[in-house]
């Protein structure tokens, strides 16, 4: 995809740039230091979200009210007269000059701001792959999805929400079946539970919880990170366990007990499916509120129809808006389930120090700011602070 030289300029730049920052003045050997840290990336996190939201709409913005999407159409229509093909080739324009505007940014949040704060493992070259592979799952994902919503698009015109809110939902259970099998290698190496005594009080507490796992996986975690996590992947009969090596090597038995009976609780109070409902219900109504707001905004740049390539873009930013002012209600709703599954957890293990002691860890392993401010839980936090975690569990047991 990129040249050799090219990538290697990148790749110095990258590296100097990273060189050049200021160091974290704390000791990082300390609590003190640790907190301090943890602070100053929670807080450059959080602008870079706001900045990247900001740069979003404005950068599409200017895309639709100047005519470069119109310019982008006209070329599109210039290589093939079918209006699928040119979708296809104004995709990938579009992502093109948009990438032009975000990629230094990328570069900053997903690898320089990592290895400053010495949370990564991963070389430039390693992460620049990482993301090229992403791009190709996405494209390969993403062909098929965005030509089906251009012919509903087309074919039912106003109405069209409807039935690219049923594909996106049908899309999403299909992904969630092959993701564990066919996605997720793509990124990690996985290979059974090498811990036979761990895997065998995991199957204890699945029996207990009445749940079938197709199995238990360890994947190499540590090949790009130093965070730790863990987590159920897939449904139905390609449901799994999945542990990061950097949570088998950094947590005893007792506390990935409890990790595991936190996700278990997620399944067993019917988290899982509960999310699901709320996420079909939420897709419909994303689509349904974009859908008038995108036939009405049509007009305010002199585009003809809402099948116009030029004027796509317009209905990613009312997507996004509608993404904003529900998002805190999402985050709500998630952290009520974790509290939940907290809760879970505690009366399953009867074990609250090694609760509080796991999400101790937790926090110091992925740099979380363990009291942010109230508006940045609310806003971007999908899970409660450490601290309220740890206030919670003692209320439990």
């Amino acid at each position: 995809m990129f040249a050799h030289d090219p990538l290697n300029t990148t790749q110095q730049t990258a590296q100097q740039t990273e060189e050049s920052l200021p160091p974290i003045q704390t000791n990082p050997g300390t609590d003190d230091g640790r907190l301090d840290r943890a602070r100053q990336y929670s807080r450059i996190r959080v602008k870079l979200s706001i900045f990247s939201t900001i740069l979003f709409f404005i950068v599409t913005l200017l895309f639709v009210s100047l005519g470069i999407t119109r310019w982008m159409e006209g070329m599109s229509y210039g290589v093939t007269s079918s209006p699928y093909l040119a979708l296809l080739v104004f995709a990938v324009v579009f992502g093109f000059l948009n990438s032009v505007f975000t990629f230094p940014l990328r570069i900053y949040s997903g690898f320089i701001l990592e290895h400053r704060f010495g949370l990564s493992n991963q070389s430039f070259g390693a992460w620049l792959w990482d993301g090229v592979k992403g791009m190709l799952v996405g494209a390969v994902i993403g062909t098929p999805v965005l030509l089906l919503f251009y012919y509903f698009l087309r074919t039912y015109e106003t109405n069209w929400w409807l039935p690219v809110g049923i594909m996106m939902i049908v899309f999403s259970v299909i992904l969630a079946r092959i993701a564990p099998t066919i996605i997720f290698p793509i990124f990690y190496k996985f290979k059974p539970l090498d811990d036979g005594e761990l895997k065998e009080r995991i199957l204890k507490r699945c029996k207990e919880a009445g749940m079938n796992v197709k199995g238990i996986f360890q994947f190499d975690m540590s090949t790009k990170t130093k965070k730790a996590n863990a987590a159920f992947a897939g449904i139905g009969k390609a449901k799994r366990i999945i542990l990061g090596d950097t949570l088998l090597e950094e947590f005893n038995h007792d506390e990935i007990d409890v990790v595991f009976s936190h996700e278990l609780g997620h399944y067993k109070l019917g988290h899982i499916k509960r999310m699901m409902a709320v996420g079909i219900v939420g897709t419909l109504a994303a689509l349904f509120i974009a859908a008038q707001l995108y036939a009405l905004s049509i007009g305010w740049f002199g585009f003809e129809s809402i099948t116009q390539l030029a004027a796509l873009p317009l209905l990613t930013i009312w997507m996004g808006l509608y993404g904003l002012l529900t998002g805190p209600i999402d985050n709500w709703l998630s952290r009520r389930h974790e509290y939940q599954a907290d809760r879970f957890a505690l009366e399953m293990t009867r074990n609250k120090e090694a609760f509080k002691s796991t999400m101790t860890k937790l926090a110091s392993m992925n740099l979380s700011d363990p009291e942010p401010p109230r508006w940045v839980e609310v806003i971007f936090h999908s899970h409660p602070t450490i601290k309220k975690r740890i206030k919670a569990a003692e209320e439990v047991i």
